[in-house]
């Protein structure tokens, strides 16, 4: 009971939200202690409410109640106390030291003295250790980073940070069954009842009144049976109808809200006992509204539902006629006097039973009712069964069956092409799938590289063996390399390249015996490979092969190996068949943690999505499946998941999809299970033709799901929303676009997904390469600045960026954000910035007050020109990195020297604001591009003007207004001019149009951003319907197109009309290029060959914007 009252809070909570009730919900969160809102918590502290943070936190734990408790609580004042000092406000600060944090000196009192001394300094900054102490929403920002994460690990939490999933009308829908049921009970149902009230129970008036007689109520003819359901009354010496309907008078289907379907052959016994020495029987009927059974007799038990049931059915035949039992007791209140009533929920049931009991009795005796024949049972707000929405989440249904010629022994899906899959088989072949062409993209048979590197044991079984079965594939990280573990000594890695570039690159004899498991990890920000075999052995290698650490330890062959991090502590989870699970440390040989899995048996490790939650799935000797999740403070299993029924003979497969689900394949189907649930969720057996025990993988992204069949091959199962891309693609590849018979599929260049966001709401509206094109730099609409770069490893020594491999979202040691001083209204604000030449530093604005950036310490160096009027564009000058060029909203532009603080000089000519700025040397020459649709060339010697042109459709002489934006060719002569209307080169030494391309065909939606490749042979330009264009420079003619379905199919996005707002140019690859989404995620796209840009002609993908 104490579980369903737990549930009747959390439907209040989620009925509260529904109706937009946000502070009553937040309270009762709190007071119940049942659901930690962590996004209601972060907003508290991002707007500075510190007393409502602390009394929602103290809904769930206390200052006292454990250490992670207590970092909360003093990093929340420790932020209040230096808001304070920031703002000059002593006499707060000396408040909140003296009230707030004097209860952290027992625990350390020297850093009690320290933050207490903090208050006789004049800016608190002075202090080394605060001297990178940001504003207070970075300060804030940052806070709430480090919070999530204590409260992630906070056991006091567990449990309580994800809201279980129910559907959204549950508590509505209870009430329809609740109304349901106390119409049942009324003596005179109607057809069509009205529900004036829920505070108290439902009952059907009265028709009419009149005197006490005794009725005589006649079965209808067969005929008129559909229409007109019987209260016919039965003796119970009556025949039984042959082939009786009957139905159970109670519904055992709580969920469903409906009542019984009417059928033509039944009739319904009112339950009257006429001997008070036997119990009461009745035959309930689809046909009627059924009552619970009378007992006139207290002293007997009432009859149960099933012995009911089992009754016979009357003659439908005879009519007869029974006097009403004048003192017939009510059916609720005979219900509480037997033994078969509900156990209350809590205290205060008792009261409620009381005042849900429908008329009473002495009410009954003064008035006799006329029995009126009604239709099916009325249902109150009839709502159809919900299906469960997590289903659709799910991979369930099975697109296609793809044959690999041997059994599958391992499989796993391309980290960000999420549709191409790596298998691996029992004769040691490897292949590559794609998914969405139901084709085999590449296969390597098994071969043995280099004989003599092996050792002498290998080379003398490899004469024998012709071939290996593969006992895992594994992608590394970035997806530039695919590892492969073989059943004998051997360790194979390839280089990847998209589509089916497998490149043979590392060949290793790994260990003595089986190999049967491969992994990747980070040692020291080091890519490796982490291996285990049958020597007890687990090996960690470099990219060159050689062993760089070897951990013992284990009894019996090593399973698998799950390498993790922790709070900057490396480590490498691993299993071996005798039940033991083993945590080993790099650089700490002498940590040792063992513990033993259920069942001591043969299991697999796998973490959440998050790489908070740690499951393992295996079995048993005696064939018994465990699933459970782990405590891994504690080393004890914190969860027990059921549904395994049979014995089976082999080791269970299992994964896990992002922070939700798990999926076990078993007696011949695949289980799934949400995490936070014990019970089965539900299950598939794909349509048959599945093994005992078939493996299973999910892509990244859960929309796919791939498991083995018996027959040597394997299914593609996906959910609703990637059965719809499925089929987009089915329907693409057999279009040709007729216009210019240029198409472009994904297959045929590399693309990587950065896997960090902007944020919410937050687009992408400015994207630059650093000048040495080892980094990107993005900025948001919302003024969210960050920055990416590519870690050198043995395939990218340099560190370049590439589609090869994904780049890490860079923070100082500091943990300092780059942000921007942004009006209330930033949604009219233009963010914009550079970076100086040597790459060191990088000004950057948002609606407020210019920044200059320190970039690898995110420090703010400097501040100027402050709104309004609000810079809208931003350059540095290329002869000298202390001037930056600043566009402003009121169309001047200011030349301002950083080293002196100086305007130097104003600029006037256009009429609204400036959207681009752009320099050449060779011509001395700046040109400026402004909303009013007008071009201008400025010398950079006088700052004069020179000419101004306003850019023009054919044929029509007024000016075009809108954003405009301008790059020079690499000769410094023709000028890109890019317009939602138009792509123009133009001669910037005379200001004329050269040429121009107008949206057309396949291209015509508005244009969003253009831009030169860096050898200034190409154009890329952005449409608003997603679309990316690539031109010659020269003429404008279109050389290559992408649909948007080619490359928004792997963006982690819910929305729908996603397309790219900005797009940036490599340094020195010219076929490369990076693209902001109006999503906030930024995508990097470069051809496997750079004749896919130059025009040859390839299939197209091109989605449907529904």
């Amino acid at each position: 009971m104490a579980a369903m009252n737990k549930e009747m809070k959390l439907l209040i909570i989620q009925y509260l939200g529904y109706e937009n009730l946000k502070e009553t919900m937040h309270k009762m969160e709190s007071e119940t202690g049942l659901f930690f809102n962590i996004k209601y918590f972060e907003d508290k502290i991002l707007t500075g409410d510190w007393d409502e943070t602390e009394n929602y936190l103290n809904g769930f734990t206390n200052i006292n109640e454990n250490r992670y408790t207590t970092k909360i609580f003093f990093e929340i004042r420790k932020q209040k106390y230096f808001e304070a000092l920031d703002r000059q406000d002593k006499m707060s600060a000396v408040s909140i030291l003296v009230k707030d944090l004097k209860i952290f000196s027992r625990l350390d009192e020297d850093l009690y003295k320290d933050i207490a001394h903090l208050i006789t300094l004049d800016n608190f900054r002075e202090n080394p250790q605060l001297a990178s102490y940001g504003d207070i929403n970075s300060s804030r920002a940052i806070l709430v980073s480090e919070l999530k994460k204590l409260i992630e690990a906070n056991p006091s939490f567990r449990d309580k940070l994800v809201f279980p999933s129910f559907s959204p009308s549950r508590l509505r829908r209870l009430i329809n069954q609740g109304l349901n049921w106390q119409h049942q009970l009324c003596k005179n149902p109607k057809q069509n009842p009205e529900i004036k009230t829920l505070l108290i129970d439902h009952t059907c008036s009265s028709p009419r009144k009149y005197r006490p007689r005794t009725p005589t109520l006649s079965v209808p003819p067969a005929a008129d049976a559909a229409n007109y359901p019987s209260y016919a009354i039965a003796p119970l010496s009556a025949a039984p109808t042959p082939n009786p309907v009957t139905t159970s008078p109670v519904n055992e289907n709580p969920s469903s809200p409906a009542l019984s379907v009417p059928t033509p052959i039944a009739v319904t016994t009112l339950p009257v006992n006429e001997n008070p020495s036997s119990p009461a029987l009745s035959v309930p009927t689809p046909n009627a509204v059924t009552t619970l059974p009378v007992n006139e007799n207290p002293s007997l038990p009432s009859q149960s539902p099933a012995e009911i049931a089992a009754s016979s059915l009357p003659d439908t035949s005879t009519q007869v006629s029974v006097p009403m039992h004048s003192e017939m007791p009510n059916t609720l209140e005979s219900m509480d006097d037997q033994s078969n009533t509900l156990e209350p929920m809590d205290d205060q049931s008792n009261d409620l039973d009381q005042e849900m009991r429908p008329i009473p009795s002495s009410q009954a005796d003064e008035e006799v009712h006329e029995p009126e024949p009604v239709q099916a049972p009325y249902t109150f707000e009839p709502e159809p069964e919900p299906v469960n929405p997590l289903f659709d989440q799910l991979p369930r249904t099975v697109v296609c069956k793809l044959h690999q010629g041997s059994t599958v022994t391992s499989m796993e899906f391309h980290p960000f092409i999420h549709s191409i899959l790596a298998v691996g088989s029992a004769n040691g072949e490897v292949s590559l799938w794609e998914a969405s062409l139901r084709e085999r993209l590449i296969s390597k048979p098994f071969n043995i590289w280099n004989i003599s590197n092996c050792s002498v044991k290998f080379q003398a079984l490899s004469m024998k063996e012709l071939s290996m079965p593969v006992n895992r594939v594994s992608w590394s990280p970035s997806a530039g390399l695919l590892g492969i573990a073989y059943a004998k000594h051997l360790v194979h890695l390839y280089s990847y390249h998209i589509p089916n570039g497998l490149q043979e690159h590392l060949e290793i004899d790994a260990h003595d015996g089986s190999v049967n498991d491969l992994s990747f990890s980070y040692p020291n920000s080091q890519l490796c490979m982490v291996t285990c075999g049958d020597d007890m052995l687990i090996k960690v290698w470099d990219l060159d092969g050689h062993v760089i650490f070897i951990f013992e330890g284990h009894g019996a062959p090593v399973y698998s190996v799950l390498p993790h991090g922790k709070e900057n502590i490396q480590f490498i989870l691993s299993t071996s068949v005798d039940g033991k699970i083993r945590a080993s440390v790099y650089y700490d040989k002498n940590f040792q943690l063992e513990y033993d899995t259920p069942g001591q048996c043969c299991t697999t490790l796998m973490y959440n999505a998050d790489g908070n939650r740690l499951f393992s799935c295996g079995t048993s000797n005696d064939g018994e499946c465990f699933l459970v999740e782990w405590n891994e403070d504690e080393g004890a299993i914190e969860k027990k998941y059921s549904g395994f029924r049979n014995e089976t003979a082999g080791i269970v497969k299992f994964d896990v999809v992002k922070n939700r689900f798990l999926a076990v394949g078993v007696e011949n189907q695949i289980k799934f299970w949400e995490m936070d649930r014990i019970d089965v969720l539900t299950s598939t057996d794909a349509e048959g033709g599945l093994p005992t025990l078939p493996r299973l993988k999910f892509n990244r992204e859960g929309n796919l799901l791939a498991v083995t069949t018996d027959d040597g091959g394997f299914k593609i199962l996906a959910n609703a929303d990637s059965l719809k891309y499925l089929r987009d693609i089915e329907e693409s590849i057999q279009r040709i676009d007729t216009n210019n018979g240029l198409i472009v599929h994904p297959v045929r260049y590399r693309i990587v997904t950065i896997p960090e966001n902007m944020g919410p709401g937050n687009k992408v509206v400015r994207l630059r390469y650093s000048n040495n094109g080892d980094a990107l730099l993005a900025l948001g609409s919302k003024g969210v600045q960050k920055l990416w770069k590519w870690i050198p490893n043995a395939l990218n020594p340099m560190g370049m960026a590439t589609a090869r491999f994904v780049p890490k979202e860079y923070r100082p040691s500091s943990g300092l954000l780059m942000t921007h001083d942004v009006l209330n209204n930033c949604d009219s604000a233009i963010p914009c910035l550079d970076i100086s030449k040597n790459d060191a530093y990088v000004v950057a604005a948002c609606g407020g007050t210019i920044s200059l950036f320190n970039l690898i310490s995110f420090r703010v160096m400097t501040g100027f020109m402050h709104a309004p009027p609000a810079a809208t564009f931003l350059a540095f000058n290329p002869e000298d990195n202390n001037t930056v060029i600043i566009g402003r909203e009121d169309s001047e532009i200011n030349i301002f020297n950083i080293r002196y603080h100086e305007l130097t000089t104003i600029l006037k000519g256009h009429q609204k604001y400036i959207t681009g700025i752009v320099f050449s040397r060779r011509l001395n020459t700046m040109v400026s591009s402004s909303a009013d649709g007008q071009i201008s060339s400025w010398c950079m010697s006088t700052w004069d003007k020179k000419k101004s042109v306003s850019i023009q459709m054919s044929g029509c002489e007024k000016a075009l207004s809108g954003e405009t934006k301008i790059q020079f060719h690499i000769d410094e002569v023709k000028l890109l001019v890019c317009h939602e209307t138009q792509i123009a080169i133009y001669d910037a030494s005379e200001m004329e149009l050269i040429c121009q391309w107008l949206p057309q065909d396949g291209l015509s939606a508005a244009i969003t951003s253009a831009a030169y490749s860096c050898n200034g042979q190409l154009v890329y330009a952005t449409f608003l319907d997603g679309s990316i264009g690539v031109f010659d420079s020269e003429s404008l003619q279109l050389r290559s197109r992408i649909g948007s379905s080619a490359y928004l199919y792997q963006t982690p996005s819910d929305s729908e009309n996603v397309y790219p707002l900005v797009v940036a140019v490599h340094p020195e690859n010219p076929y490369q290029f990076a693209i902001g989404l109006s999503d906030g995620y930024v995508k990097v796209i470069e051809p496997t060959d750079s004749a896919v840009w130059l025009g040859q002609k390839v299939p197209v993908v091109q989605m449907d914007m529904d």
